[in-house]
């Protein structure tokens, strides 16, 4: 043991790891326990005393309703003393501590009476002491004690701070509290009640030192017991270490081997102990795994496709490419009321739509463009697959279905309660909050996609008008009430490919705000089942948000089922509408069932078209 201290290589002395750490450890255990203990006892000081004071409380009741019963019985035999002695008899059943005292005074300070418990042995001593003192200075110095420890002596409140302070919480009203005052054993705490028949204070206090007392002989008792043991722990520890640090070689040998041949490989830990050097060679043995781990991580806040990039090329470049792609764009309608309505917690119900949300986008091909508050961009057509529009459509659908089942689920949960209550104002205003509804725009056509930024931070984006379209089909929903809006790219590239899965009824020419084209927009009504709620031959709508901007009544939501006739119907209004037979539109827009319908309905109004009528609507906001 004596060469291994002090073995040396060169004049650099070698100190055993095994002595660093048990120095280390058993240095940070003693301060830390030490610590520890100290900061228990002033946090025990604050609970011994708030304790006390909630028994004190329950003690001052019963000397509270004692004085009250004397002060009757003293107004029928004027023994005034006779029934002073029975409270102070009533205040000294309880007390426990050597110099525990009750006392009551006016608001001049005059004392009513003042008992403390003189029976205890710190007042014998006190006795003791005056009796064998003989300087006189002491004598009068514990006579003084005495006289503020009998209570009997005493004339008047010696504390005339507390005094004031207890006066001016009397005067605005407030008849108890606690108290804090000085004396001449030392400060006592407590709590007092004004009592007005006997017009006085009366307190139950107790010295501040004797609760103090009890804790510091548990500290000093604690800190022995951790010291011996330390000590124990020490002369162990020195045995231990050596075998449990046995391991270390073990692993710098397999280290040194994999180092000479440039091949990665695994410790074997099979005779190692379960200690931090084994669990650092088990995280090297564990490397690949991590790696993946953190390709799983990464995944998370990147697309699918630029993490494939990034593990086949082992870096991420600043570059993009114009493709030919499809966005849908999907955003919580009524946004700001729901977070006005649920604040932080808006924050847990994005999270659970979303899950849903991003699950349905992934299942169809899709990848996360970003995501900004309430509003998701998913992109279509960066990894392979048979045709991006029908992608993006079976996905919003699928975003539509699993909203409109929260939707459902939060009904469900309301009816069960209302079945043995009503629901209160703040619950109505959350119940309408989490009524989260959805509106979906999907564009497509040639875009910028790839990395941009700098080599510090970069982000994967999408650029290009069809991205703005996308987000203004989107808000295209909300002014038709329809739950799904596309552009002419999407329709033409599912038509031309030859699938029948959907019918695209046309539904307005558009002109957006910077544009100086109009551009036709689509319903995409699937002609198969997409949800539960859906029926053969009809698509779901959900066209009245459940939660509409604050100056707007708040409705139930209404599940309501379009047909082919509702839209054909819809079609041949449409066409009048075109051509500027305003009259035969407005007659079919009223039969068709669709509240699409009143957009062009209040457009149109009782007039008839203007001159030179294109047909297309210019939007004025974005």
């Amino acid at each position: 043991m004596a060469k291994q201290f002090f073995q040396k290589v060169g004049s650099t002395r070698i100190i055993p790891i095994s002595f660093k750490i048990l120095t280390i450890f058993v240095s940070l255990l003693l301060l830390s326990n030490f610590a520890t203990n100290f900061v228990n006892l002033h946090l025990s000081r604050k609970q011994l005393i708030d304790l006390n004071n909630e028994v004190m409380v329950s003690q001052l009741k019963d000397i509270y309703s004692a004085a009250g019963n004397q002060y009757q019985i003293f107004t029928f035999t004027n023994n005034r003393e006779a029934s002073i002695s029975a409270i102070k008899a009533t205040a000294r059943r309880n007390f426990d501590q050597p110099f525990s005292s009750a006392l009551a005074f006016d608001k001049d300070g005059k004392i009513l009476f003042c008992t403390v418990n003189n029976e205890s042995r710190e007042f014998q001593k006190l006795i003791e002491k005056k009796s064998k003192e003989t300087n006189p200075e002491k004598i009068e110095e514990l006579n003084s004690k005495i006289a503020s420890y009998l209570s009997d002596d005493l004339q008047n409140f010696t504390d005339s701070q507390a005094l004031q302070t207890m006066n001016e919480i009397l005067a605005t009203g407030q008849t108890d509290g606690s108290i804090n005052f000085q004396t001449g054993l030392g400060q006592y705490f407590g709590v007092y009640k004004f009592q007005e028949e006997w017009n006085s204070y009366f307190v139950r206090a107790e010295l501040r030192a004797d609760t103090m007392k009890s804790n510091v002989i548990l500290l000093g008792i604690v800190s022995i017991i951790i010291f011996v043991m330390v000590v124990g722990f020490l002369v162990a520890g020195l045995f231990m270490f050596k075998k449990i640090l046995s391991s270390v070689n073990k692993i710098t040998g397999s280290l040194y081997e994999m180092q000479n041949n440039q091949k990665l490989s695994t410790i074997d830990l099979s005779e190692s102990p379960n200690d931090d050097v084994t669990y650092l060679a088990a995280s090297f043995n564990a490397l690949s795994s991590t790696i993946n781990n953190l390709l799983g991580i990464f995944q998370k806040f990147a697309s699918k496709d630029v993490v494939a990039k990034a593990y086949n090329e082992h870096e991420i470049r600043l570059e993009g490419s114009q493709q030919n792609l499809v966005m849908l764009f999907s955003d919580i309608k009524s946004f700001t009321y729901r977070t006005e309505t649920l604040g932080n917690d808006i924050i847990d119900l994005l999270n659970v739509h979303y899950d849903k949300v991003i699950h349905a986008v992934h299942e169809e091909k899709g990848v996360i463009g970003s995501i900004i508050g309430d509003a998701i961009l998913a992109i279509y057509g960066t990894q392979q697959t048979q045709n991006k529009s029908l992608d993006s459509l079976e996905a919003a659908w699928k975003i539509t279905a699993v909203t409109a089942n929260l939707r459902q689920k939060m009904v469900l949960r309301r009816a069960e309660i209302e079945k043995s209550r009503s629901l209160t104002e703040a619950e109505e205003r959350i119940y309408q909050a989490v009524l989260i509804d959805i509106g979906v725009g999907i564009d497509g056509g040639n875009v910028f996609y790839g990395n941009i930024g700098s080599d510090e931070h970069m982000t994967n984006t999408v650029i290009g008008d069809n991205v703005n379209s996308a987000s203004r089909l989107e808000g295209l929903t909300r002014i038709y009430h329809l739950p799904v809006i596309v552009s002419g790219y999407i329709k033409d590239e599912i038509e031309n490919s030859g699938i029948t899965s959907y019918k695209f009824y046309e539904i307005d020419t558009v002109q957006v705000k910077g544009k100086t084209e109009g551009k036709k927009i689509y319903f995409p009504m699937p002609l198969e089942p997409k949800s539960e709620a859906a029926e053969p031959n009809s698509a779901v709508v959900d066209p009245n948000s459940a939660v509409v901007e604050p100056n707007f009544a708040v409705v139930e939501p209404v599940e309501t089922t379009f047909t082919s006739e509702n839209f054909e119907t819809y079609s041949t209004a449409l066409q009048a509408y075109y051509q500027g037979d305003w009259s035969t539109a407005r007659k079919e827009f009223k039969k068709c069932g669709i509240e699409a319908a009143e957009v062009f309905l209040e457009r149109m109004g009782n007039k008839s078209a203007p001159e030179n009528w294109s047909g297309i609507w210019t939007m004025q906001t974005k």
